[in-house]
């Protein structure tokens, strides 16, 4: 990562896909604050482009961890906010749960790759 456009056009459904790099994190409320952000023409904590946001829902840390559980939450809360993300560059999506139709139309006009939850297993 980050992701350009060659990379994703080379990917066909069923392929396995091996990430390496940053991946950023961010649920429903920070991508309000991002959508906004950018909405003023204000910068947000990241440049998006090529980037792919993985939707987590964390779990409480055990004793003795620095974090819990880090699994994917539910997408369809942040499709509000997904088409501008992707306008201004995003390139993937980890999460689960179906998607709304502008949503699955943004994917189509600006090329992303979606994975899905199983790919979000970290290694």
């Amino acid at each position: 990562m980050p992701l350009t456009d060659k990379a994703i056009a080379g990917l066909h459904t069923g392929d396995s896909v091996l990430l390496s790099g940053v991946m950023y994190t961010a649920r429903d409320a920070a991508h309000k604050r991002m959508v906004g952000a950018l909405d003023k023409g204000e910068s947000i904590p990241f440049d998006v482009k090529g980037q792919i946001i993985y939707y987590m829902g964390p779990a409480p840390a055990k004793p003795g961890s620095v974090i819990g559980s880090a699994g994917p939450t539910t997408s369809y809360r942040m499709d509000n906010y997904a088409p501008r993300l992707m306008a201004a560059g995003l390139k993937g999506m980890i999460g689960k749960g179906q998607r709304t139709q502008p949503v699955l139309d943004a994917i189509k006009e600006y090329k992303l790759c979606i994975l899905p939850r199983s790919a979000a297993s970290a290694h």
